[in-house]
């Protein structure tokens, strides 16, 4: 019999949502907490610091990515971990695999999108954890050329992108739930029911874990042989060491698996959820999941990228509506600059391969800022410890470029903004929207600070942005 989503099961279908996410927080959380605080020895491959440098300048540069989370789950409209919280087997997730038919996705639509809105590389989900995937595997019958989409979607995805001059990068789930040798942790779909020890037994009867690793690598090698250059792999993820029931480095031969990766893709950029926070080279950047602007500064400093959503939801969730605000969006991409960090804002297409027009909304508000105040984000990081935000501001900075960036809040009423102890260190103030002059002069109550003129109306952005050009 089909489950159905019935409107009493939503409360409930949401709060099981938010423990998820409570888990999967705290679960990132220890292996951040791991990598940060951890003194790392151990490295796998010789790298220097400034050759890795070099080969992360563009992602460091570039600040702003786009996620993108698309699989059969799409066709449930309620959340990518659908087969986990309503404990699916295979046959009753098949309906989604058989009936899979996106015939309005046009991936160049989603590249001038995402362009538009000021993303500089993307990042698509390969393979999430119900194991389909979006590309043409010899390794498996469960991918979409086997579906009536009759297609190879990365493949058409990373032409498109590319066309648009966008990077490329691949997601891809280390958790399988439709393998079957994959063995049983405590989020597979079949041991939400029961989580005794018998059961866990039961369902690991014949599998074996030494054949899904080599699945793992084959999968690793064709997307990381047929389809060019690919700038960024996203690998996903691994418990904490304590978790019983969990998935560790050794159960996906990490390791070697890393190794493999780098043979490859020499310049690839890989995230750090392979388990190997032991080691100083285990991942090139730290993975901060939804997680709100004041948890960031934490991570200023290090080398990192948060990773959220428009809503609550990365898969496509029709009824789901807790979506970000125009400016709460803008907040986690200047928060993300002010700290040295990147964003990585996910768009979940629905079934027929469409962003849906919540989404198209929130990209187009993107757009119209990040094109007049883009030059405080790129190529930007957090300031000089010498200068102070103002008051209701966040401060981003371009080293190169000697210019300083004040993002402001709330605009003050006055039409006058003091720049704390900024005396003698700035040559010229301008609006970054219209590059329009703003005067400046020493400031009435103290001689180490600056007042600036700002025009009466606000400029007609959620957050204006003043660039000042320093000495």
């Amino acid at each position: 019999m089909c489950r159905m989503f019935r409107a009493e099961n939503i409360q409930t279908d949401c709060l099981k949502l938010n423990n998820m996410k409570k888990i999967r927080f705290l679960l990132t959380a220890s292996l951040l907490s791991a990598s940060i605080l951890h003194a790392q020895t151990k490295k796998i491959f010789s790298e220097s610091a400034t050759a890795k440098e070099q080969r992360m300048a563009w992602w460091t540069n570039d600040r702003f990515g786009m996620f993108i989370h698309w699989g059969i789950y799409s066709m449930a409209a309620r959340h990518e971990w659908v087969k986990h919280y309503e404990h699916m087997t295979n046959e009753e997730y098949q309906k989604y695999f058989d009936l899979f038919n996106p015939d309005q996705f046009e991936p160049s639509v989603w590249a001038k999108q995402a362009k538009a809105a000021g993303m500089k590389y993307a990042v698509l989900t390969t393979k999430h954890h119900d194991g389909f995937c979006l590309f043409d595997s010899k390794y498996t019958n469960y991918k979409a050329t086997n579906t009536p989409a009759h297609r190879d979607l990365v493949r058409e995805y990373v032409n498109a992108f590319r066309a648009q001059g966008l990077k490329v990068g691949f997601y891809y789930s280390l958790l399988d739930w439709h393998h079957p040798d994959y063995t049983m942790d405590d989020v597979h779909p079949l041991t939400q029911t029961d989580t005794s020890q018998a059961n866990y037994d039961r369902l690991n009867k014949g599998r074996d874990m030494r054949k899904y690793r080599q699945y793992l690598r084959d999968q690793i090698t064709e997307l990381l042989t047929n389809y060019g250059k690919i700038d960024v792999l996203w690998l996903d993820w691994t418990w904490g060491k304590d978790a019983r029931r969990g998935k560790h480095a050794e159960d996906w031969g990490a390791v070697e698996l890393l190794k493999l990766v780098r043979q490859l893709q020499p310049g690839i950029i890989v995230n750090n959820r392979l388990g190997l926070e032991d080691y100083a080279d285990g991942g090139d950047f730290v993975t901060p999941e939804q997680v709100s602007t004041a948890e960031l500064e934490k991570y200023k400093g290090k080398t990192w990228e948060t990773c959220q959503t428009f809503s609550g939801s990365w898969g496509y969730y029709r009824d789901e509506n807790t979506w970000k605000s125009h400016r709460q969006l803008l907040d986690l991409l200047i928060t993300s600059a002010a700290n040295g960090g990147n964003l990585i804002l996910n768009v979940g297409p629905t079934a027929r391969g469409e962003f849906d027009y919540r989404a198209k909304n929130a990209l187009d508000s993107l757009a119209y800022w990040i094109h007049a105040n883009g030059r405080a984000i790129y190529n930007c990081t957090y300031a000089p410890g010498e200068f102070k935000a103002p008051e209701n501001t966040k401060l981003t900075y371009n080293k190169s470029a000697k210019r300083l960036y004040v993002h402001v809040y709330d605009y003050p009423s006055s039409g006058e903004l003091v720049l704390p102890g900024y005396s003698g260190k700035i040559c010229y103030a301008q609006l970054l929207n219209d590059n329009s002059e703003l005067k400046f002069a020493p400031s009435r109550e103290s001689s180490s600070d600056l007042t600036l003129q700002l025009p009466k109306q606000q400029p007609k952005y959620t957050v204006p942005v003043i660039e000042l050009i320093l000495k």
